[in-house]
């Protein structure tokens, strides 16, 4: 029986994987982690500021509480001491707020990196499907989540409801004391609660963190099929690759034929092979190969080098060495360099006698080819022996 395509997902994500999820918004975020950078960094934004704000809302209290005859006759007087308390509670408020924010964002790429897309907020044309969004409901994701969330607010509630059992003689005494002091013990009350809940956020943000990168992971995983239809997609069928090294040939064989009328001559086998060779004392170390061929197109090499007049020469062990041992657009291998220095300095005698500034020389020497890299002879020849 096939396996399910859940279990068939056990390849990691490749890389075009995770950079189309990133795309669509799918990276991991841990919210008890943002929960607990968020509240951490207000508690301890209440700590630095607590002289401050106690001394803040002692004056606000006294000035809430404190009438005169003009507050009692006009309206107004009323509403500009709202004005001012308001004014004073903004400016405990929103620094607050915008601190808390700015490290729960820190918080959020701390784990999943900067990732900027609104490919999540387009809305889907996909009908509606009551089965299909039931059994997301109940996915792995959302029931740990449910689970978690869950888990959480029971725990918090707990703690606080413990703390709030074992302090409720000290919050009752607050009535009793004076504004200084009663303020200055809420604060120390609530702040030993609130260490509490930040070390159970804590917690849940360790366990949190690490788990939603590894469901983030799991979920992303990939079938053998899927690595196969993605290598398929972003290479190329074997048509569409086969079709693309045909066309590489066929610009590779158009930029050889177009460089032979370039060469200095042509050594032929005499028939099956052709090597055309160019050679620039003034920018080249050594002669250098420019087009090769075999059959068909050595021919084809041929008949080009004679309609630009590039003289062709019949040396078969040389031809088959340069075929075999030398590459194109490179300089010829270093055991050669005695026998094309042969026939360069016969094509050069040549073209000294054609243009009647010499002799006409002999026929072409016996050229001194080493017999181990003639393919005739030698069935493999390693690279570096050529050196």
């Amino acid at each position: 029986m096939a396996q399910s395509d859940t279990q068939d997902r056990n390849l990691p994500a490749s890389a075009l994987r995770l950079k189309k999820a990133r795309e669509d918004g799918n990276v991991p975020r841990s919210r008890d982690l943002g929960h607990f950078a968020a509240l951490a960094a207000g508690g301890f934004g209440l700590v630095v500021m607590a002289p401050t704000l106690i001394g803040w809302t002692q004056g606000g209290l006294i000035r809430s509480l404190s009438f005169d005859a003009g507050a009692r006759l006009g309206p107004s007087a009323m509403f500009e001491r709202l004005a001012d308390l308001t004014v004073l509670l903004l400016w405990v408020i929103v620094p607050m707020g915008l601190w808390m924010v700015s490290v729960g964002i820190a918080s959020a790429l701390a784990i999943g990196g900067w990732n900027w897309t609104l490919k999540p907020l387009v809305p889907k044309s996909t009908p509606f499907n009551l089965p299909a969004g039931i059994s997301r409901l109940f996915a792995k994701q959302q029931v740990i989540d449910a689970l978690k969330a869950t888990l959480l607010a029971l725990v918090l509630g707990t703690v606080g409801c413990l703390y709030l059992y074992f302090h409720i003689d000290e919050f009752r005494g607050l009535l009793g004391m004076p504004l200084n002091a009663g303020l200055a013990q809420a604060g120390s009350a609530m702040q030993g609660g609130l260490w509490l809940l930040l070390g159970v956020l804590a917690v849940f943000a360790v366990v949190d963190a690490p788990l939603q990168r590894y469901l983030n992971a799991n979920k992303l995983k990939m079938s053998v099929q899927e690595v196969k239809q993605e290598h398929k997609e972003s290479e190329g069928s074997d048509e569409i690759k086969g079709r693309r090294r045909q066309l590489m040939r066929e610009m590779s064989r158009r930029r050889m034929l177009a460089a032979v009328p370039t060469a200095d001559l042509v050594v032929m086998n005499p028939t099956h092979y052709a090597v055309a060779l160019k050679y620039d004392e003034a920018l080249m170390g050594a002669p250098r190969v420019v087009a090769k061929g075999a059959d068909l197109l050595a021919m084809t090499i041929r008949d080009t080098a004679r309609t630009a007049q590039v003289p062709v020469l019949q040396a078969p062990v040389l031809a088959r060495a340069l075929y075999a041992h030398a590459e194109l657009d490179r300089e010829i291998p270093t055991a050669l360099f005695a026998a094309v220095a042969q026939v360069l300095a016969y094509v050069y005698q040549l073209r000294a006698a054609m243009s009647g500034r010499g002799a006409m020389p002999d026929d072409l020497p016996e050229l001194s080819v080493p017999p181990e890299l003639d393919p005739h002879n030698t069935p493999v020849v390693k690279d570096a022996d050529l050196a």
